[in-house]
């Protein structure tokens, strides 16, 4: 817990940007049109904070047009890939003919420290978190035989669960950013999330949980075991969710971006007809400090 903040700051807001780059420049290569047509960028990151931000930087080493709409968020946590699909959502629908390209990079320099007995959250944190970043182009009216759309956005929503307050925090501090995880934040959200299930899908006459496909932020073991059991779902629900975490670890809000990918590609890969591994519709979740739930609802489109 020495004073260290200096040095995880001049780290995190060179590679940050950088890192997101690398994803932003593949998103923008498959969608396979020019740069210039993207005319908003989000980007969220919960490692290092400047002036002018990672979205400033990013757009210098994309080479997007000066005029392009810029929103950052920081320090967000881990329910902020859902957080940033719902605001380029309503970008999409409102302004038309926008393509809003969406950046989550994250890096576990602003967290990592040595073990210590008196504080448990800090060895959690480094058994689970990893690196990454991931991007994506969200747009409405897809150009016919020119865009190939993944999935469709239905509808999103966000809410704090009841009785969850201080479950999950992080503080910037000298030792730079130090998280808070109770015990509890598995039951809670298990306890809560079909809730956020019922709300979401009841106009959609939906009720069976193994009847749609799953994106779940994976924010430990612990917490998909307590999903899977309350909602009795079918192991392959929480497939991708599971892989995602085994090979990457919790990549906080880069992580349902992750997860959407080996979707979309295992459904390809297995011969599935829809990017949903055969099913039409689909949820996903962000769960992150609050406790804060992000629900979006996903069509599949047919492969």
């Amino acid at each position: 817990m020495a004073p260290s903040l200096d040095a995880r700051q001049d780290m995190a807001i060179v590679d940050v940007p950088k890192l997101g780059k690398e994803a932003a420049a593949k998103a923008i290569k498959e969608w396979d049109q020019p740069k210039s047509k993207i005319t908003h960028l989000i980007f969220h990151t919960t490692s290092g904070a400047e002036m002018p931000g990672a979205d400033y930087q990013l757009t210098k080493l994309l080479g997007l047009r000066p005029s392009v709409k810029r929103f950052m968020m920081y320090q967000q946590g881990c329910f902020a890939g859902g957080t940033v699909i719902r605001m380029a959502k309503d970008l999409a629908e409102n302004n038309r003919g926008a393509r809003v390209l969406v950046v989550c990079s994250e890096i576990t320099a602003v967290t990592f420290r040595g073990p210590s007995e008196t504080n448990p959250d800090g060895l959690v944190g480094q058994a689970l978190f990893g690196d990454g970043a991931a991007a994506m182009i969200i747009g409405a009216d897809p150009i016919p035989e020119v865009e190939k759309p993944l999935f469709e956005l239905v509808t999103a929503g966000q809410s704090i669960l009841p009785d969850s307050d201080g479950a999950i925090s992080g503080q910037l501090r000298e030792a730079g950013l130090t998280l808070h995880l109770v015990r509890e934040v598995p039951n809670l959200i298990a306890k809560n999330i079909e809730d956020s299930l019922i709300e979401a899908f009841e106009p959609l006459g939906i009720s069976d949980w193994n009847s749609i496909f799953w994106i779940a932020h994976p924010g430990g073991p612990a917490i998909l075991d307590r999903i899977e059991a309350k909602l009795a779902l079918n192991p392959e629900r929480l497939r991708a969710t599971r892989h995602v975490l085994s090979e990457y670890g919790n990549l906080s809000s880069a992580s349902v971006l992750f997860i959407l990918d080996e979707m979309r590609k295992s459904s390809r890969e297995k011969g599935f007809n829809t990017t949903g591994e055969g099913l039409d519709w689909g949820v996903l979740f962000g769960f992150g400090p609050g406790l804060t739930v992000e629900t979006v609802v996903l069509h599949s489109i047919t492969a």
